[in-house]
């Protein structure tokens, strides 16, 4: 157990004023928290950075997928709120296959591919890193139109 500082102490509980405690449930909720909507900025920013959409009149002949906001907050390994985060998400649970989609594919590992990358990097004395890609999913590619 590391020793706390009073300055420790300060600069974290100084951090967390700005952070929400509260996990709101739904868009209401959070549009009366100021850190909520600040959150929700940050991903709509997110997606002009990375040039995920443009404004567009409201097509006839496309259907049209809904959005939800969905709300976390994130803890640190003491369980401490650390961080807001605001996702928008297409309701892709609405989409019929052969219809709205034809396949449906995400990249993931299997377990053993990763048991079989640790082992080989033991045995060879290779050094790994970790890493976390933020915003990872809006750096796919489609093929088709979708309008949300």
């Amino acid at each position: 157990m590391g020793v706390r500082t009073r300055t420790s102490y300060l600069d974290e509980h100084n951090y967390t004023a700005f952070i929400s405690k509260i996990e709101p449930k739904s868009i209401d909720e959070a549009e009366s928290d100021e850190y909520w909507m600040i959150a929700m900025q940050e991903e709509l920013n997110q997606f002009t950075r990375n040039d995920i959409w443009e404004l567009v009149a409201r097509p006839n002949d496309h259907p049209i997928i809904g959005t939800k906001w969905v709300f976390k907050n994130k803890l640190n390994d003491q369980g401490e709120i650390i961080r807001n985060k605001a996702r928008l998400v297409a309701k892709g649970y609405n989409q019929v296959e052969g219809i709205d989609f034809d396949e449906t594919f995400a990249p993931v590992a299997r377990l053993e591919a990763i048991r079989l990358l640790l082992a080989y990097s033991c045995i060879k004395n290779f050094k790994l890193f970790q890493m976390d890609v933020k915003s990872a999913f809006l750096n796919g590619f489609i093929n088709e139109e979708v309008y949300v």
